[in-house]
């Protein structure tokens, strides 16, 4: 592949997207993602860190093994132990990737990894050398190059070429950058590397300072031909460049920009929501090309013009993006071997009959409550079914809810608890906060609730509700999801979820905090 042959999208949503605080996915749910980002033709897909714990080794080693349209990547520290780690992980892949990195800025070299600058590139080039020796295709970055110096990372970037690294990425680690700056850095580094024209050069921006799109973009535009990004902008503390947007950008904007992704823009919409179920993420409503309002056009100006020609308010169509292609595709008449050939089309395969046949049974209860089935509703539902059959200590066999104007709320349930039913009831000041009390009452978690979100996953009174739950506690983390007709019964399956999550244990390691 020409370095200039197009531009090259590396989305990381499996790895840095998982960094969001409760937004760890199972191995089914990353190969769920994975395939999505297949059918957007994602160029490369890093599927996670494999050293971090044996079940990211196993979702890295799932992927590779069922994806064939993009190249798996695994990231690694630039250590032995991780790069065999994530050579062995990425082993059946028909395209494999390793993505070593070591911290090239002052401060990261001095307080961090407590090693001289020399000492980081004698690292450096021994990594990329033993990662060559399991795979031709390795990438490099310079963690925190944002905040690196100029002349070090020329030394550390020509010295990792020589070694074999056939791409180098540049991320702007902690969000420090401003487009101008950043796109000089590039600039400069291709310019003054003298083996620069031997690798392809990345990009991979966070957005604490709300920048990360437009860093990339000017990174693009001297030069750089790799974006490191996410669905959704999903990420590290404020995210990461948003994959929608840098693609839609780089298409719409062709005067100027002289290169294009080879992204099928249709399938945008569709894994920004699968993605979003999956991790309880909501998508902000003004959320540039997937949010709810990034095509509704409200003032009577805008309607009259976008009427009379679309292009007068609007810069691209709504179905090149995926939108309006969801049409109702199923209703309460509709057989199983049709339930079946759609959620194949939305990439959604059951691994055995069993939960293929609980996915029906409630596509079927749903039906007779709504009129309407979306592909939303189906991903909703292939998720619930999903949480069901993962073991958990905590399940919702019933429950009755009772709000009435000027009486105190109250929720009686029945939870499954270690294989035992125990019924429960409890006081509160709303239905929902009598339902959270109530399974308190029994489970008594310590946890403390960080968020409560509500979102409809389709429009009209009898859409299915979707509820994320955030639970902490000691430090950890983790995202509930539910959905239901009913909201108080999906706010009920979220907090259970979420409790089995956070009972299950094996917090996974992390790559920007683990030692060197």
């Amino acid at each position: 592949m020409s370095a200039q042959d197009h531009l090259v999208i590396f989305d990381t949503t499996l790895r840095d997207g998982e960094q969001s605080p409760g937004a760890t996915m199972t191995k089914a749910e990353k190969l769920r993602i994975a395939k999505a980002l297949e059918k957007l033709r994602v160029d490369v897909i890093e599927a996670g860190f494999p050293i971090a714990s044996q079940g990211d080794f196993e979702a890295v080693k799932s992927i590779a093994e069922t994806i064939r349209g993009s190249t798996i990547c695994g990231l690694a520290r630039a250590t032995d132990g991780d790069i065999d780690r994530a050579a062995e992980a990425i082993q059946p892949a028909e395209s494999g990737r390793i993505h070593t990195f070591i911290a090239t800025s002052p401060i990261h070299m001095q307080h961090k990894l407590q090693m001289q600058p020399d000492e980081v590139i004698e690292q450096a080039v021994r990594a990329v050398k033993r990662a060559r020796g399991h795979v031709d295709d390795v990438e490099f970055s310079c963690e925190d190059a944002g905040r690196s110096e100029l002349d070090f990372l020329c030394r550390i970037i020509e010295a990792a070429i020589d070694a074999g690294a056939r791409t180098i990425n540049i991320p702007d680690t902690v969000g420090y950058a401003i487009p101008e700056q950043f796109g000089e850095t590039i600039h400069q580094l291709l310019n003054r590397i003298p083996n620069a024209d031997k690798a392809v050069f990345s990009v991979h921006c966070h957005n604490d300072l709300g920048l990360a799109v437009a860093n990339s973009l000017a990174a693009v535009c001297q030069g750089a031909r790799q974006v490191e990004c996410t669905i959704n902008g999903l990420g590290e503390r404020a995210g990461n460049a948003s994959l929608e947007e840098i693609v839609m950008a780089v298409r719409t904007r062709q005067d100027l920009f002289s290169i294009d992704t080879r992204i099928d823009t249709q399938h945008i919409v569709p894994a920004s929501r699968l993605v979003s179920t999956i991790t309880g993420f909501p998508v902000q409503p003004n959320k540039a090309i997937v949010g709810a309002n990034a095509f509704a056009h409200e003032s009577g100006i805008h309607q009259d013009g976008v009427l009379k020609h679309r292009e007068t308010y609007e810069i691209m169509r709504a179905q090149d993006v995926g939108w309006h292609t969801n049409s109702l595709v199923l209703g309460k008449h509709s057989g199983r071997n049709a339930f079946r050939t759609r959620l194949l089309e939305l990439g959604i395969q059951f691994e055995t009959e069993t939960e293929l046949n609980e996915a029906f049974t409630r596509f079927k209860a749903l039906a007779d409550l709504k009129h309407e089935i979306f592909d939303e509703d189906l991903q909703a539902i292939a998720s619930d079914t999903r949480q069901k059959e993962e073991e958990g200590r905590f399940g919702l066999v019933c429950m009755q809810v009772c709000s009435e104007t000027g009486v105190v709320p109250k929720a009686s349930l029945t939870l499954l608890m270690d294989g035992r039913e125990h019924s429960v009831e409890a006081e509160g000041g709303g239905p929902v906060d009598a339902t959270f009390k109530a399974i308190e009452s029994l489970v008594d978690s310590g946890c403390n609730l960080q968020l409560y979100s509500v979102n409809n996953i389709t429009s009209g009174t009898d859409a299915q509700g979707e509820v994320t739950v955030r639970l902490e506690r000691g430090g950890r983390i983790v995202n509930g999801v539910g959905a239901d007709t009913d909201i108080i019964i999906a706010s009920a399956k979220a907090y259970i979820e979420a409790l089995n999550l956070i009972t299950r244990g094996g917090i996974r390691q992390h790559p920007q905090v683990a030692d060197v």
